[in-house]
């Protein structure tokens, strides 16, 4: 049992008796830190989770958007950490699984996935390569089975994820606001469980993920086997059953498998239980404690008023889907666990499912002392070097082309995606408003894009997770979309350690700082401790996932086009901490990590939006990891041309060339603009108090040219797509 001797003497005294081993089981399950969230639950009220869209917060198994027409929009994020670290391919896999079904249980169809990696470094580790080409090949596999494209993602690569991985997926889903299912149910309904039989894969897989990883071969039995053509099923009797109106409730059996799946659900109805697992159809003979706490994947609870049983029943036999009525729903706010003829368990829904509170200590960790008092700046290189240290971090695989990455997906399945992988900061998805009406048909448009720093957030995780949020609103509004809300990840090390829990409150605090400035409320999330092998625990790795929607329609999808001229928006300020240039190219640790100013952030975004909806930018490119010059060679590369770039015009506060290239400061945009349109650029500018200047021309002719006091730095687009290209080249031009 994962229960500490705290704990037990907690459960013992709110039983007034001694647990069974199923009670004790049951427990351990959901009261793990990955399912409880026992150290973090304090501060996630941090966030604001309120705001003009939000339907449904954070509580459930996705949050809830009102977009308006009645079309609703659900967004969950997950991980699978562990698993995908022992058994890549299907770790990677069940994580999309389950996700999906979470926005199933809200009575929503999954429309895009997305997703979000991180590995050691595939340049010179062999184990870190198999991982990356498993974990992709799960995610795609998974997804393109079940017809649900993966449209944008991130992966980062550092040596602090050795011997391991991250693998978050996210799911958007749509319903109409007249179908969307919440937690209901009444004495007498009934508790089904649909989908594939249950058997001994998964368990303890949730206590499997509340302690520190130990290596690919232990507790292979709590890596769950995935099902993606059931998965499949799944989704289409669910969503028929929604339309029929025949259920009251769904729920994922994720975690902890029917232990929480049933206490959650019980104590948020203020409920009690009725189970016989002698009903549960079964893949082989399996004890009750067993049975409780397998994490079987594709099965899902379903409430079921008894008068419309016969309805259900026709759907699921119509899609030749399995399952089993296991019991009802009472009113003593009692879990009565019946097996073989014998009371297994009786026990309140509300002791399983409420977690005591661990109370953690939290202390500064002195590696940021060390990196403060040590910090330094490197040699400043010579001109000719320039060009070369570009193109090294245009190979470095957390910046290069992730094309190896999304052509394995089928992205474009469903035809909603309408900005594809690669082609934009934030990829374009349009929701139908149809009345159902072949000549009334009109869309909203949201963006959707995920982001993080580990870098960043590893020397000052409260401007590093920040930073991240900033990056992800920035990515949306490249698009044309206005952030309207937000899910994040928080994955860290072992909350037992005072030093990571510091940077986890600290990363909270610049997330929930930010989101209130800016009021994007936080509509779900997921904690994720114990991210951690022999040789340590991973850089705090806060994800952002953004939701924006384009109010208007003006969208921006296009490229730089020859005669362009290029305009920054934004501020280049000496702010070198955490930046790929330093660490990447120097192998350098630097305290001055970018901070967000968060007037001037809103500001620059929302300049950007304005000139979009005013038709008056071609392009629009955010300035982050790998700095400006980075950028514009990103630019350049998805424009298919080069560009003449005079860095004397640049608005900075930088003392030194490399300083102005490579600098990662926040709340900047690259923007191409039609000559004839600069007057109108800036008479609307004006209006908002954001540094801004054209610093070039884009060019069909020649190279790209980086010009600064009389001198000039080329560079081919030969040379700039060659080293881009390098993770295809280090994975094999294959899938």
């Amino acid at each position: 049992m994962s229960l500490t001797d705290e704990e037990i003497r907690y459960l013992h005294d709110a039983l007034g008796r001694e647990p069974n081993i199923v009670e004790l089981s049951m427990v351990s399950a959901e009261w793990s830190e990955h399912c409880s969230y026992k150290s973090s639950r304090p501060y996630l009220s941090m966030f604001n989770t309120k705001g003009k869209y939000v339907l449904i917060g954070p509580g459930y198994d996705a949050g809830v958007l009102d977009i308006g027409d009645g079309i609703l929009l659900t967004v969950h994020i997950e991980s699978h950490n562990h698993p995908s670290a022992v058994e890549p391919y299907g770790g990677a896999a069940t994580g999309v699984g389950g996700v999906i079904r979470d926005i199933l249980s809200m009575g929503s169809r999954p429309i895009a996935l997305l997703d979000a990696l991180r590995f050691g470094d595939i340049r010179d580790d062999n184990h870190a390569r198999w991982l990356f080409r498993n974990v992709v090949r799960g995610i795609a596999d998974y997804g393109n089975c079940i017809g649900v494209p993966t449209v944008a993602g991130e992966v980062e690569f550092d040596d602090s994820f050795k011997g391991y991985c991250l693998v978050d997926v996210a799911c958007i889903g749509v319903a109409r606001k007249d179908r969307l299912v919440t937690l209901k149910g009444d004495t007498g309904d009934l508790l089904i469980i649909a989908g594939n039989r249950t058997g001994k894969d998964g368990i303890h897989g949730a206590s499997f993920a509340s302690r520190a990883f130990e290596g690919e071969e232990e507790d292979r039995s709590a890596v769950q086997i995935p099902d993606p053509f059931m998965g499949k099923l799944l989704i289409d009797a669910t969503m028929e059953c929604v339309d029929s109106g025949c259920v009251k409730a769904i729920k994922d059996l994720g975690g902890g498998g029917l232990a929480c799946c049933l206490s959650e659900t019980a104590d948020k109805l203020g409920k009690g239980m009725i189970i016989n697992l002698d009903a549960l159809h079964l893949r082989e003979e399996m004890s009750a404690e067993e049975i409780m706490i397998s994490e079987s994947q594709e099965r899902m609870l379903y409430i079921v008023e008894p008068s419309r049983f016969e309805e259900f029943k026709a759907i699921m036999d119509k899609y030749e889907i399995q399952f089993s009525v296991i019991g009802r729903l009472t009113d003593d706010a009692h879990l009565h666990i019946y097996h073989q003829g014998s009371e297994m368990a009786r026990i309140k829904a509300s002791i399983v499912a409420n977690a005591p509170v661990v109370k953690r200590k939290a202390t500064k960790p002195p590696y940021m002392e060390y990196i403060a008092s040590n910090s330094r700046k490197p040699e400043m290189p010579e001109y000719d070097d320039i060009a070369d240290i570009l193109l090294q971090l245009l190979s470095n695989p957390s910046i290069a082309s992730k094309e190896w990455v999304y052509r394995q997906y089928d992205h474009e399945v469903g035809l909603r995606t309408v900005i594809k992988p690669g082609y934009a900061d934030a990829t374009l998805l349009r929701v139908s408003t149809s009345n159902g009406t072949e000549t009334d048909i009109d869309y909203k448009y949201i963006a959707v894009k995920v982001d993080g720093n580990s870098k960043h957030c590893y020397i000052d995780p409260y401007n590093g997770s920040m930073g991240c949020f900033s990056e992800a609103c920035r990515n949306v509004a490249c698009v044309g979309a206005e952030p309207i809300a937000m899910v994040d990840h928080l994955q860290f090390g072992s909350p037992e350690d005072e030093h990571v829990f510091w940077t986890f409150v600290e990363s909270v605090r610049g997330l929930a700082d930010y989101g209130r400035y800016m009021n994007i409320p936080c509509v779900g999330g997921k904690v994720s401790f114990y991210n951690e092998t022999r040789q340590g625990a991973i850089k705090p790795s806060p994800l952002v996932c953004v939701v924006g929607l384009v109010s208007d329609g003006k969208v921006m999808k296009g490229h730089a086009r020859d005669g362009d001229m290029l305009m920054i928006i934004g501020l280049t300020k000496d702010e070198m901490g955490g930046s790929e240039y330093y660490e990447y190219i120097h192998s350098i640790l630097h305290t001055d990590v970018p901070k967000v100013d968060l007037a001037y952030d809103k500001s620059a975004r929302d300049a950007v939006l304005a000139l979009i909806k005013a038709g008056l930018v071609t392009s629009v490119h955010d300035c982050s990891k790998g700095g400006l010059a980075t950028a514009i060679a990103e630019m350049c590369i998805a424009s298919g041309i080069c560009a003449r770039v005079e860095l004397g015009n640049l608005p900075h506060r930088c003392t030194r060339l490399d300083d102005i290239l490579f600098s990662e400061s926040h709340s900047r945009f690259l923007l191409s603009i039609k000559r004839d349109h600069l007057d109108a650029v800036d008479r609307l500018l004006s209006d908002y108090p954001v540094d801004r200047a054209v610093i070039g021309k884009f060019t069909s002719n020649g190279n790209l040219m980086l010009e600064y006091n009389g001198s000039s730095i080329s560079i081919s687009m030969d040379s700039m797509l060659d080293s881009y290209n390098s993770i295809s080249r280090l994975m094999g031009h294959g899938c």
